[in-house]
This record gives structure tokens, sequence and C-alpha cells, in this order.
């Protein structure tokens, strides 16, 4: 087999049960990674795992809650006791602007915040020893385009937890250069399947929507992807603290 990218690496990426995820799950195990999908959508992750390891892959699903921090000492934990070591976390879960209904809640703020801000916190902190034994590491951070922009859509709070993720981020990066551990967040702009709610009216928008995009389309899942397999692999090691946004250049204007 030609090598691939991240040969011999084990990679934790969580809400790889579904979507963007997924694509980053599929794509990691087809570059050579044991990858375990760390979701709390079982039916879905098992299934995922099946497929990869059926294409020859190797995959493991793991449920994880990110918002708890005793579920992610478990997850790596088995991760290492599997495998050995780990080299790479994706912290990709997370909730949308429109997964609650009251977009001026507190109990809205709370839950999207706590996923999207704290399971990114706590996967990070979790994970730094296991990579301090190994020699270093990578970890990418799923931000947004609303982590660096804002909008009147939705709950602010998601603004405001994927800006939290954008500079978490950063201050990782100052923290852990030293341990050979890199952090970077991806920005990705608009693409299916990340919005819930209210589907319906969000897709209507794509005119709108294209004429201020300059590449006049939506992004899609494996174009992320790619961009997160980069800073996973060793292609990128002289890159940590930087943002890449993946937004069709939404954000460039």
């Amino acid at each position: 087999r030609i090598m691939g990218r991240l040969d011999g690496k084990v990679a934790i990426i969580t809400g790889g049960a579904n979507g963007q995820g997924a694509m980053e799950c599929r794509m990691f195990a087809n570059e050579g990674a044991k990858v375990v999908i760390a979701d709390i959508a079982g039916d879905a992750g098992q299934k995922l795992e099946a497929e990869i390891n059926e294409a020859g892959g190797v995959a493991t699903f793991m449920h994880l809650d990110v918002t708890d921090e005793e579920n992610w000492q478990k997850v790596v934990d088995d991760t290492v006791a599997n495998h050995g070591r780990l080299d790479i976390l994706v912290n990709n879960a997370g909730l949308s602007s429109t997964s609650v209904t009251d977009f001026n809640g507190l109990d809205g703020w709370d839950k999207i915040s706590d996923v999207n801000a704290k399971g990114v916190f706590l996967g990070t902190k979790t994970v730094v020893p296991k990579m301090r034994e190994v020699g270093g590491g990578s970890i990418v951070n799923i931000s947004s385009i609303y982590g660096l922009v804002g909008s009147p859509s939705g709950h602010p709070a998601y603004h405001a937890s994927k800006g939290a993720v954008r500079l978490f981020t950063k201050a990782s990066a100052a923290r852990y250069g030293p341990d050979n551990i890199r952090c970077n967040s991806i920005h990705p702009g608009r693409m299916p399947p990340m919005v819930s709610g209210d589907h319906e009216w969000y897709w209507s928008q794509d005119e709108i929507w294209h004429a201020r995009i300059p590449l006049r389309r939506n992004g899609r899942t494996d174009e992320v992807a790619s961009a997160v397999l980069f800073l996973a692999s060793d292609e990128a090691s002289y890159v940590t603290g930087a943002e890449i946004p993946v937004d069709g250049g939404y954000t460039c204007q």
C-alpha cells in the first residue's frame, strides 16, 4: 500500500458519526490513521465503524458526551489501551445556532456553550498528557465563520462559543507548543448538514447567501475534512495557533 499521510497515527474525532465528522473519519482512515469515532449517536457511529473496517480501515466507535469529563477520560484511556498511543484530536462535535427554539433563553446559552466551548476545553485537557507521552500531537478545533464575524440569526451563544473556540485554540497553541502539540482552528462557512432546526427556511436562502460568497456556492464536507487532514498531518508540522476559514471567501470582505 502507498504510504498514507496519517500512517501510524491514532485519532479521536468527536461528532464523528454523521456529516462533516463522518467525512473526516473516512478520510483519516483512508490515509492510514486508526480512528476513534466518538459520538452520542450510537447507531450511526456503529454503522460507520463497520463501513470503514469493511473498506480496510481501522475504526472503533466509542460513546462520548463531550460535556462529561469522566466520559472524556474513559474514551482517551480506552483509545490508548486499544492502540498504544494518541496523536490527533479533532474537536468536531457541535450544536448549531438553531439547535434551540428560544433564541434569547439561558437554557439555550448553557446547552450550546457546554457542547461547543466546554467540550473543546475538556477534550484538550484530557488528551494533552497522552500526547506528551508520544512526543507531541495535533489538535484541530472546528469553529465557524461565526467565530470570526457576527450575524443576527439564531442564538448568540453559537457566535460566542465559536469565538471562544478560536481564542482557546490560540491560547492552547501558546501553552502546549513547547510539548510539540499543535493546536489550530478551522472555520467552515455555509455547508450542509450542520444546521438543525428550521432546515427548509435555511436552505431556501441559497440565492441570498451565494451573492455574499465570492465562490458563489455552498461548501462541501470533504472540503472541510481536507483542511482538517492537512492540520492533523506532519505536512503542517510548523503550523500552530492558526485559523483557517473554509468559507468560499465569505469572511475575506
